[in-house]
Protein backbone atom coordinates (compact mmCIF):
# COMPACT_ATOMS: atom_id res chain seq x y z
CA UNK A 1 0.00 0.00 0.00
CA UNK A 2 1.68 3.35 -0.44
CA UNK A 3 0.77 6.85 0.44
CA UNK A 4 0.85 10.48 -1.21
CA UNK A 5 2.96 12.80 0.03
CA UNK A 6 2.67 16.88 -0.76
CA UNK A 7 5.85 18.79 -1.37
CA UNK A 8 5.76 22.67 -2.19
CA UNK A 9 8.96 24.25 -3.60
CA UNK A 10 9.82 27.67 -5.46
CA UNK A 11 8.38 27.05 -9.26
CA UNK A 12 11.65 28.32 -10.61
CA UNK A 13 13.52 24.66 -8.58
CA UNK A 14 10.77 22.86 -10.17
CA UNK A 15 10.75 23.64 -13.56
CA UNK A 16 15.28 23.64 -13.63
CA UNK A 17 14.88 19.97 -12.63
CA UNK A 18 12.19 19.11 -15.08
CA UNK A 19 14.66 21.12 -18.10
CA UNK A 20 17.31 19.08 -16.63
CA UNK A 21 15.81 15.79 -17.09
CA UNK A 22 15.67 14.72 -13.22
CA UNK A 23 12.72 12.95 -12.50
CA UNK A 24 11.48 14.30 -9.16
CA UNK A 25 9.25 12.23 -8.16
CA UNK A 26 11.21 9.03 -8.64
CA UNK A 27 13.93 11.21 -6.48
CA UNK A 28 11.85 12.35 -3.91
CA UNK A 29 10.61 8.62 -3.84
CA UNK A 30 14.38 6.85 -3.42
CA UNK A 31 15.35 9.47 -1.57
CA UNK A 32 12.29 8.97 1.26
CA UNK A 33 12.80 5.07 1.04
CA UNK A 34 16.60 5.89 2.09
CA UNK A 35 15.91 7.69 4.98
CA UNK A 36 13.01 5.46 5.97
CA UNK A 37 15.86 2.36 5.74
CA UNK A 38 18.59 4.30 7.98
CA UNK A 39 15.69 5.21 10.65
CA UNK A 40 15.07 1.49 11.08
CA UNK A 41 18.44 0.48 10.68
CA UNK A 42 18.61 3.46 14.03
CA UNK A 43 16.24 1.54 16.23
CA UNK A 44 17.24 -1.91 15.60
CA UNK A 45 21.15 -0.69 16.16
CA UNK A 46 19.55 0.89 19.57
CA UNK A 47 17.64 -2.04 20.24
CA UNK A 48 20.75 -4.76 20.20
CA UNK A 49 22.82 -1.95 22.14
CA UNK A 50 20.25 -2.04 25.21
CA UNK A 51 20.48 -5.52 24.96
CA UNK A 52 23.82 -5.53 25.06
CA UNK A 53 24.65 -2.77 27.72
CA UNK A 54 21.80 -5.29 29.68
CA UNK A 55 24.16 -8.47 29.30
CA UNK A 56 26.32 -9.42 31.67
CA UNK A 57 30.47 -9.76 30.34
CA UNK A 58 31.84 -13.49 30.37
CA UNK A 59 33.25 -15.32 33.04
CA UNK A 60 37.64 -14.16 33.24
CA UNK A 61 38.74 -17.28 30.68
CA UNK A 62 35.80 -18.30 29.93
CA UNK A 63 36.55 -17.85 26.11
CA UNK A 64 39.98 -19.77 25.60
CA UNK A 65 38.90 -22.39 27.68
CA UNK A 66 36.19 -22.95 25.02
CA UNK A 67 38.09 -22.64 22.37
CA UNK A 68 40.52 -25.67 24.07
CA UNK A 69 37.43 -27.67 24.60
CA UNK A 70 36.09 -27.30 20.72
CA UNK A 71 40.02 -28.60 19.86
CA UNK A 72 40.17 -31.21 21.78
CA UNK A 73 36.53 -31.82 21.43
CA UNK A 74 37.68 -32.39 17.42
Amino acid sequence: MSAVISVRVKKEVKEELERKGVNINKLLKEYLEEVYIRVKVKEHVEKWNRLLSEAKPSAEGFASRSVREDREGH
